[in-house]
């Protein structure tokens, strides 16, 4: 959610760059694989990164006749559970079965001997991918239909039941928010650099204070603005990226994260906590539950624990940030920024926590 305040998101993140040379692939293999399992593919094929994302490795694939997006997990020791492109390929082939908003998938590769990992390969979708949550440069009432497009694309798919569209097994059933602080817990200590306190009362305090069960739908867990590729002249979300963090879960975990940047102060590159909404055409979160609610029949009942939550896990997601550079295997050139905001999301989501009675 956070981001160096000292860089130009829209140039720093977006459009791609040379490849990193630790994440190196063989062109002529990977030919060879796509001309044998992608349909229609044919090249000569040119390789670049995608600037963006800190997890998961990203590159596009450029031919004479059409482009594609490859992710593909990074080399070396890496945490258990994480970097499961094999999962974002299961879920994006079921939900775009549904005529939900992402790329069409085309393969997926398990045989880590073709380019040194597991990838996948989808369409690339051309379109906007905006970074600032103040949207500057765009009118007001773009501004609001673009808020208006993303609650309702969160709300869609949290209409589906999962059993309906061959997902009824993509995670655990029951104890969402309790298995989820486990799981960042026990990353955020692998990964663990220096001591923060604040995490250390975070840890024992949020499992004893999990909010009632919601129903179990497929959530993204990373469902922000940057990760929504926009119709380049109007507020249609195209497709939603980067589903690493998808899993079955309560619903109400990826509409209070997506609802987070209104807590975070507008001093933020993505902060909206201060900002002139009115002015600016943004909808508050009161406006936004509601749209939410009619949609889906959910609202969230105690706002305050779910906003340490999220800023609890957004640290975790940090450190993990900060071991990965410590083993030499992060993704992004901007990695090292994204490290040092764990003991300030930290003290964030304490913050939240001490208002809803820790």
């Amino acid at each position: 959610m956070t981001q160096d305040t000292t860089l130009d998101p829209q140039t720093a993140f977006s459009g791609t760059r040379e490849v990193d040379p630790r994440h190196a692939l063989d062109v002529g293999v990977l030919d060879a694989w796509l001309r044998a399992h992608v349909e229609g593919y044919a090249g000569p094929l040119t390789l670049r990164q995608f600037k963006g994302g800190q997890s998961n490795p990203t590159y596009e694939l450029t031919t004479p006749v059409g482009a594609y997006v490859l992710r593909r997990k990074p080399p070396g020791t890496l945490l258990a559970s994480a970097h499961a492109v094999d999962r974002e390929f299961r879920v994006i082939s079921a939900l775009h079965a549904q005529g939900f908003p992402v790329a069409r998938p085309h393969a997926l590769c398990e045989d880590e001997g073709v380019i040194g990992s597991m990838f996948y390969v989808m369409d690339k979708v051309e379109g906007r991918v905006l970074w600032d949550l103040k949207l500057p440069g765009l009118a007001p009432a773009e501004r609001g239909a673009i808020y208006d497009a993303q609650v309702r694309t969160l709300a869609a798919l949290h209409s589906f039941e999962p059993e309906a569209i061959g997902l009824g097994d993509y995670g655990k059933p029951g104890n969402y928010f309790a298995r989820q602080v486990g799981r960042w817990s026990k990353q955020y200590r692998a990964s663990e650099t220096q001591p923060i306190p604040a995490m250390d009362r975070l840890i024992a305090w949020l499992p004893e204070t999990l909010p009632p069960e919601g129903p179990a739908r497929v959530v993204h867990g990373d469902f922000r603005l940057d990760n929504l590729i926009l119709a380049p002249d109007a507020a249609e979300v195209r497709a939603v990226l980067d589903w690493e963090l998808s899993t079955l879960g309560d619903p109400m975990a990826d509409f209070s994260y997506f609802l987070i940047g209104w807590a975070i102060p507008a001093t933020l590159r993505n902060g909206l906590a201060g900002a002139d909404l009115e002015a600016l055409g943004i909808p508050g979160v009161e406006a936004m539950v509601e749209t939410y609610a009619g949609l889906t029949g959910l609202r969230p009942a105690n706002l305050d624990w779910l906003f340490a939550y999220n800023l609890f896990r957004l640290a975790a997601i940090c450190q993990g940030i900060g071991g990965r550079v410590r083993d030499g295997t992060a993704a992004s050139d901007h990695a090292r920024q994204m490290a040092v905001h764990a003991p300030l999301l930290a003290e964030g989501a304490l913050a939240f926590a001490r208002k809803a009675g820790v």
